[in-house]
């Protein structure tokens, strides 16, 4: 049986941008202490992000503009994940995993209360629970088609059991499959919330700010800050503006070319964090003349990665299908060393000397990674089109309909090696010793053993040339010194605020 507890004492402790189509490597550095200054628990933190949302019911609309501000700030789940995509408890503060893998049971903690004020019981996470196992428009619906009943003993436990083992269960407990809300409600969750959060709305000024305040009823450590102010400015160069001109105390997702002009100011901290982001370089793999393996490989091998990300300013190398957050991560850099001159061969040996190609890709991207590939691409002999175009033309053609050669889009999602073992996914790829290991890895109750097995499919997958992960994403985020404790690692999908302080002037 596996147990993990967590004591009140240590929640108090603790709480101190997708495809957009929306264990692991080591564990997150603490929060970033900027300031030595006393901490100023009625400062407001101003917070310039890229990314509104269209609406804030996280129940029915996905993204991760929705789950980065709405996450552990207004709703809350049974656990949660921490910024190296661990596992933590939540609401929960023990909970138990039987040996077979089928028997989730969770103790609730004590005093946790909606912000209307009503008390929340294991009857309102059975009923969170039931409402997305039995409601296909609830988000993470998919996720729960195993669990075969949920249960709730008393007030303060709730019994999932599921009809054979997955491994990814637990982790979809932390998104917003696993989010608790109070049985009954009828709050207008589109424009309005009631969550357990350490936050409550205030206001939503759409296409400007969304404001939270500190909600003061809050059953664990109260926050830092008395006021979060969401700016949403999706204009880079706007962004940078603002900041400079003390509109903002952090901007995150700073564009790496213009960061310089923020680190130069003076007058903020910059921070690299890690995410789940890959940036894929997508083969229509059941598409001549992508549907030969030795065409596939002379692309990577035509790539140099490491020129491509210096010309992007920001990432890591990844060459597998699994970036460092997720678990089965290995490095896989063997198997495409840049090499111009095999790349030819491979061409030449598939009777492709002088192919033409077309790369498919949404237009917010802008032109660096395009034209990189005509460059790289030119050298092997391959002519490179670029059609840019507006994301929901990519969907259409590219997402739904698989008419494409290649495409460029990052995927952003944790854990998404799945998408490898579906052959009806737009990649096109299939292969059944992948599926077949992708299945097994969800059947294993060991992590480590199932961390082992995603790491021979995804070796399996990059060896097929499935793909090519031109980089993985990295966050810049720039901070005012007053600001301590913002999150570094994966806040394009999740900002944690509750542990943030801001020192007084």
């Amino acid at each position: 049986m596996f147990r993990r507890t967590r004591r009140l004492a240590v929640i108090s402790a603790l709480a101190v941008a997708a495809v957009v189509l929306s264990a692991c490597a080591g564990a997150s550095p603490d929060p970033v202490k900027t300031s030595d200054g006393k901490p100023d628990p009625d400062a407001t933190l101003t917070v310039g992000l890229v990314l509104e949302p269209t609406n804030l019911d996280i129940r029915h609309t996905s993204g991760a503009a929705l789950e980065q501000i709405l996450v552990d700030n207004i709703y809350e789940g049974l656990v949660t994940r921490a910024q190296d995509n661990t596992i933590e408890p939540r609401l929960a503060s023990d909970y138990e995993v039987s040996g077979d893998g089928l028997v989730y049971t969770f103790t609730i903690d004590e005093g946790v209360t909606f912000h209307n004020g009503t008390a929340m019981t294991s009857a309102d996470v059975v009923a969170s629970f039931e409402a997305v196992r039995t409601d296909a428009s609830l988000q993470g619906n998919a996720e729960f088609a195993n669990v075969a009943s949920i249960t709730a003993p008393d007030a303060s436990t709730v019994v999932i059991t599921l009809s054979e083992p997955n491994q990814n269960f637990l982790f979809a407990l932390t998104g917003p499959a696993g989010l608790i809300f109070q049985a009954g409600d009828t709050t207008d969750l589109q424009t309005a919330e009631n969550g357990t959060g350490p936050f409550t709305l205030q206001n939503w000024s759409k296409g400007s700010t969304i404001t939270f305040d500190r909600y003061d009823e809050y059953w664990g450590e109260p926050a830092g800050i008395a006021e979060v102010v969401f700016e949403y400015i999706p204009d880079f160069t706007a962004g940078v503006n603002a900041a400079l001109d003390g509109s903002l105390d952090v901007l995150t997702a700073v564009d790496p070319n213009l960061a310089p002009q923020l680190e130069d100011s003076g007058e903020f901290v910059m921070t690299k964090g890690r995410t789940t982001d890959k940036a894929t370089l997508a083969f229509n793999n059941a598409k001549a003349p992508l549907n030969d393996a030795r065409v596939r490989e002379a692309l990577r091998l035509g790539i140099d990665h490491e020129a491509l990300i210096e010309a992007v300013g920001a990432g890591q190398p990844l060459y597998g299908p699994i970036p460092e957050l997720d678990p089965g991560y290995e490095d896989l850099s063997d198997l495409v060393p840049y090499d111009p001159k095999k790349a030819k061969e491979l061409l030449a040996e598939a009777g492709q000397e002088d192919l033409e190609l077309t790369l498919t890709i949404p237009a917010f991207y802008g032109t660096t990674v395009p034209q990189v590939l005509i460059s790289d691409f030119s050298k092997i002999g391959v002519t490179l089109e670029v059609d840019s175009v507006e994301f929901p033309t990519w969907l259409e053609d590219v997402y739904t309909n698989k008419d494409y050669e290649l495409s460029f889009v990052l995927h952003v999602e944790p854990r998404d090696f799945g998408n490898f073992a579906d052959p009806d996914y737009y990649f096109g790829y299939d292969n059944p010793e992948v599926q077949k290991l992708y299945a097994d890895a969800l059947a294993e109750t060991d992590p480590d053993e199932s961390a082992k097995i995603l790491a021979k499919a995804a070796r399996l997958v990059s060896e097929d040339h499935a793909a090519d992960w031109l980089y993985t994403g990295e966050t810049i985020t720039a901070l005012r010194p007053t600001v301590s404790g913002f999150p570094e690692d994966s806040i394009n999908s999740r900002i944690n605020l509750a542990g943030v302080t801001v020192a007084a002037d």
